[in-house]
């Protein structure tokens, strides 16, 4: 019995987060109220706050499941990454970046943004915090692995040049959703110009 209440509770918190990716992203973050998310999920408002303390508590969790996605991808290429410095750099760069509309309009990113910068020290913007940290982790991971493979010059500190790449994908990615009219083209090409002067001073002589 206990198997079946957790599958079913599981399906419940999936329904709500479907609910809340779907109409976030039709009618914006703002508009929707939990009343519209429970009819939605074909749940209880009651039942969606058995989960849930606040909206915000639900569009962090979307803002989860679009980086806990990232970051299996990003293990994999972590693992085999091309070669060459740039090109390991931005094939994990892009990655985050193709997968960041998944679930989230620009409006729901700047509404989680917001809710984290506003309260840091709430459950919320801790969480989004960690999930940060949890990218510049992998940014940095993928360095070793290439200073491993004798790409990038043995003196260079892995997590300081992986914390600066974090940084600058991460404010670009800023820019991004703060401009509607702004396309994921653009983002990779204003990126890829930034990354690749870093990528040449970083790199091993014979790479």
């Amino acid at each position: 019995m206990a198997g079946l209440r957790d599958r079913q509770k599981a399906d419940r918190e999936k329904r709500i987060l479907s609910a809340a990716v779907t109409l976030f992203k039709a009618r914006g973050y703002h508009a929707v109220r939990l009343e519209d998310l429970a009819d939605r999920a074909d749940v209880s408002v009651g039942t969606v706050y058995n989960y849930y303390r606040t909206k915000g508590d639900i569009l962090i969790a979307t803002v989860a499941l679009e980086v806990e996605e990232v970051l299996g991808m990003g293990r994999r290429l972590v693992a085999d990454p091309p070669h060459g410095v740039a090109e390991a750099l931005l094939a994990l760069i892009y990655s985050y970046y193709d997968h960041s509309l998944e679930y989230l309009s620009k409006e729901m990113w700047r509404s989680a943004m917001a809710l984290s910068i506003d309260a840091p020290e709430t459950p919320n913007g801790l969480r989004y915090s960690a999930l940060d940290r949890k990218l510049a982790a992998q940014v940095t991971d993928l360095i070793v692995r290439l200073q491993a493979r004798g790409e990038v010059r043995p003196e260079i500190d892995p997590a300081a040049i992986g914390q600066l790449v974090f940084n600058n994908l991460n404010m670009m990615f800023l820019e991004f959703v703060k401009d509607d009219a702004m396309t994921l083209a653009q983002l990779r090409a204003a990126v890829a110009d930034q990354t690749r002067p870093l990528a040449r001073l970083i790199a091993t002589e014979q790479s």
